[in-house]
C-alpha cells in the first residue's frame, strides 16, 4: 500500500513512525513532513492547502491512502476532496469536522441528544456575553468558537479574568476564531482524554490519556498546546471507559449521522470526570498531541489496517490491541513559549531511540544540514515503564540527553498518576 501522511508535527512523526512498521506498506510520503519523519517517509513539497495538488501528487504516485494528521486541513474539507477524487482517505468530512472546528456547533449537538457536558451560551459581542458572565460568576469557562490551536481557552477564576478574555477574543487576538465566543459553566474533576475510531457506524475504542496544558510545574501559567501527556489515564476506570462510549461517544455517532455529517476518523473528546460522571469539554477530530506519541508506543496492533478500515467502513472487521505498559511523553519547547521564543535555535544533539524510548520531532527543521527548532513545542521525548512512575524516569533520563540550550520542559508530567502509584 502507497500512503501519504499529510502533516509536520510530533503527531505525525509517530504516526509515521507506527505506519512505516507495517508491512502492508510499500511507500510513505510525508507532505510537508520533518526531519524526524524523513527517518520514515519520503518528504514532500506540498501545499497542503491547494487541494488539487495534492489530489494531482496522489495520482502521479498511484497512493492508495491519504491519512490527514492535524486539524485545518480537515476543517478546510481536504478529506471530502481527495474521496471525491476515489482516494481512501482518513479524517472527518468538513461537515463532520465542525465538532472540532466550531465549539458552539458541538454543544448544540450535545444539547440535541443529550449529551453531558456544561452549560452554555453563545455570543457574537461582547456585551452580552459580559452580562452573562456577571450574571453566572466565576469559575467559568470562555472559549473561542474556532480552532486556535489550542490556544482559545480560557478558565476564568475570577469575573475579571473572565471580561479580560472576552475582550481578548473580539479584540482580535485569535483572529477569525474569535468572532463568536461560546461560555460555559466551569466543570470541577479530573481531566482525561479519550480516544475512539468511528467509520460512520461502528465504534472502536482506542485507550486513554492525561495530558498537561499548563506552561508550568503543578499545573501553573498559561495555557499550551500540551506540555506532556501519559497513558493509560488512571481516572478512566473500565466503568468510566464503557459509560463515555455509551453517554457520549455512541449519541454523538448517531447524532451527527442523523443530522446528515456521519463522522469517519478518531474522536478525541476532552472529558471531565466530574461526581457526576464523564462529561464532554470538547471535542476534537485528529489524534491529539501529545497525546498521539504515547498512543503509539503502547498500540501492539499494527495500525495501517486499523486507519484504513475506519476510512472504508470496514472498522467491525478489526481490533486494536494494547501493551500493558504505561507510556508518558515529556514535551521540550523554547524558552519563552507559548509567548515569544527565538526561531532556528541549534540543536546539538538527540539521543538515539531505543525500543523503550524515542524523541518524536514536533517543530524541528535542517538548516544548512544544521538541526535547528522552529517552533514552540519542539522535541517530544516518550517512553514505556511498567508504571507512569517508571515510564516518566526513563522519559526525563532521555531528555536530559538531548543536548538543546534554549529548550525548557516540565519536570512533573504525570504527577497525578505518581501520587496515586505511591498512596
Amino acid at each position: 500500500m502507497k500512503v501519504l501522511l499529510i502533516g509536520s508535527g510530533g503527531r505525525e512523526h509517530a504516526l509515521a513512525w507506527k505506519i512505516a512498521q507495517s508491512p502492508l506498506l510499500d511507500a510513505l510520503y510525508a507532505a510537508p513532513g520533518n526531519p524526524g519523519i524523513a527517518d520514515h517517509a519520503t518528504l514532500v513539497e506540498l501545499n497542503v492547502e491547494d487541494h488539487a495538488a495534492v489530489i494531482a501528487f496522489a495520482k502521479e504516485k498511484a497512493i492508495d491512502f491519504v491519512v490527514i494528521g492535524p486539524e485545518a486541513p480537515l476543517v478546510a474539507g481536504l478529506a471530502d476532496d481527495l474521496r471525491a477524487a476515489g482516494i481512501a482517505t482518513f479524517g472527518p468530512s468538513k461537515a463532520a469536522a465542525q465538532l472540532e472546528g466550531s465549539k458552539g456547533f458541538t454543544k448544540d449537538l450535545c444539547a440535541r441528544y443529550d449529551i453531558p457536558t456544561g452549560a452554555y451560551q453563545r455570543f457574537k459581542s461582547a456585551e452580552p456575553a459580559k452580562d452573562y458572565v456577571r450574571a453566572q460568576g466565576a469559575p467559568i469557562v470562555i472559549k473561542a468558537d474556532g480552532l486556535a490551536a489550542g490556544k482559545g481557552v480560557t478558565v476564568a477564576m475570577t469575573e475579571a479574568e473572565a471580561l479580560a478574555a472576552i475582550d481578548d477574543c473580539f479584540d482580535g487576538a485569535f483572529g477569525a476564531a474569535g468572532a463568536e465566543v461560546v461560555v460555559e459553566a466551569f466543570l470541577d474533576g479530573e481531566e482525561a482524554s479519550f480516544f475512539c475510531l468511528s467509520d460512520g457506524k461502528t465504534a472502536l475504542a482506542l485507550a486513554t490519556a492525561q495530558d498537561h496544558k499548563r506552561v508550568g510545574d503543578g499545573d501553573t501559567g498559561p495555557n499550551t498546546g500540551g506540555m506532556g501527556a501519559y497513558s493509560p489515564a488512571p481516572v478512566m476506570t473500565a466503568t468510566m471507559v464503557e459509560r463515555t462510549m455509551k453517554e457520549i461517544i455512541e449519541p454523538t455517532i448517531s447524532g451527527m449521522a442523523k443530522d446528515g455529517n456521519p463522522f469517519s476518523g478518531v474522536f478525541f473528546a476532552g472529558l471531565m470526570i466530574t461526581a457526576k460522571g464523564p462529561e464532554l469539554i470538547e471535542y476534537n477530530v485528529r489524534f491529539g498531541d501529545p497525546e498521539c506519541q504515547v498512543l503509539m508506543m503502547r498500540l501492539k496492533s499494527d495500525l495501517l489496517p486499523i486507519l484504513y478500515a475506519t476510512a472504508t467502513g470496514t472498522l467491525d472487521r478489526v481490533d486494536a490491541e494494547w501493551r500493558d505498559e504505561a507510556a508518558l511523553t515529556v514535551v521540550l519547547a523554547s524558552k519563552g513559549y507559548p509567548g515569544a521564543y527565538d526561531k532556528n535555535t541549534p540543536i546539538a544533539h538527540i539521543p538515539e531511540a531505543t525500543e523503550e524510548a524515542k524523541v518524536f520531532h514536533a517543530g524541528t527543521a535542517l538548516k544548512d544540514d544544521r538541526l535547528v527548532a522552529t517552533g514552540g513545542r519542539v522535541l517530544n521525548v516518550t517512553a514505556l515503564g511498567k508504571t507512569v512512575t517508571e515510564a516518566q524516569a526513563h522519559a526525563y533520563a532521555l531528555a536530559d540527553r538531548v543536548e538543546w540550550e534554549n529548550g525548557f520542559c516540565r519536570r512533573d508530567i504525570g504527577w497525578q498518576a505518581v501520587a496515586r502509584e505511591k498512596a
